[in-house]
């Protein structure tokens, strides 16, 4: 068993702490200092936002919602969202399964050498 006091734990501001990784999924401890966001961004796997100390504002799409210790917001793989800290906030995030589908990390070497080349096709 492992386990993580999401409180005490030393993460710095804009360096989120991966605290666990399997082929399941992916937990991040995030600090995100008051009025600093995560602009918004998509993720390849689906993901839960989880607030442990702080307030926070959260954009999916056309909806908004805020929220302190307690909130959870669950996206979609691909969907796109952002994130506002309103006060101090720690976060947790889960990412699930790891890695998602089309998500670098699952590219061979090949893939990858060929990834931009591929991009400017489309």
């Amino acid at each position: 068993m492992q386990t993580w006091s999401l409180r005490d734990l030393d993460v710095a501001a804009h360096k989120p702490h991966i605290l666990s990784t399997s082929d399941a999924a992916r937990l991040i401890a995030i600090n995100l200092p008051a009025g600093d966001q995560m602009q918004e961004h998509e993720v390849h796997e689906r993901a839960w936002l989880v607030v442990v100390d702080g307030e926070i504002e959260v954009r999916g799409g056309e909806e908004s919602v805020s929220g302190g210790p307690g909130l959870v917001a669950e996206f979609a793989p691909h969907e796109p969202h952002e994130v506002h800290a309103t006060t101090d906030a720690r976060l947790l995030l889960i990412l699930a399964p790891w890695p998602g589908d089309g998500h670098p990390g699952t590219m061979s070497l090949d893939d990858k050498a060929h990834a931009r080349e591929r991009a400017r096709e489309h």
